[in-house]
């Protein structure tokens, strides 16, 4: 079973400037990542773009909507910022309906070493690997389906709309 991996950037990929302080995208992490933990599951990994979600417009969400629709693969996992996964996860239900698709990202780059990033993506993989047709949310070890998930941004998790 091989498994598309788009890569979308947010926290997930951001990297530390010491010099201005601030944060910067460079390359993806999620090959290292995937070698670090060892995973043995088919997979193509790339990049469509490396973007804080705040700046992701419609015509991004449209760019991983296209790619989600001709992916030769119908399970697929994308790395995403958790601002607005949910936006987008909403905008692929209305469009991709015949594949499993996955959202997964991180509250810590994975790059400051104490991320949740790496056990988010291994999730996200496997939930990708078991998990029927339709669009989800995997983070901290949960999956949920795209409309019933919110990020709660006082206590820094998803959580399950009742």
């Amino acid at each position: 079973m091989a498994i598309r991996i788009l890569v979308c950037g947010g926290t997930f990929d951001k990297q530390y400037d010491e010099i201005t302080g601030r944060l910067f995208f460079k390359d993806t992490y999620v090959p290292e990542m995937l070698r670090l933990g060892r995973s043995r599951v088919d997979v193509t990994v790339q990049t469509l773009m490396m973007l804080d979600s705040l700046e992701m417009t419609d015509a991004d969400r449209a760019v991983i909507v296209q790619h989600c629709q001709s992916s030769l693969e119908d399970r697929i996992v994308i790395t995403h910022g958790t601002d607005t996964m949910v936006e987008t996860a909403a905008a692929l239900a209305k469009a991709v309906t015949t594949k499993t698709i996955v959202l997964t990202g991180a509250m810590i780059p994975y790059a400051f070493g104490s991320s949740d990033g790496l056990f988010n993506l291994g999730s996200a993989v496997s939930f990708a690997q078991v998990l029927p047709s339709g669009i989800y949310v995997a983070m901290n070890g949960q999956y949920f389906p795209w409309n019933r998930v919110r990020k709660n941004r006082d206590s820094g998790v998803f959580e399950a709309i009742p």
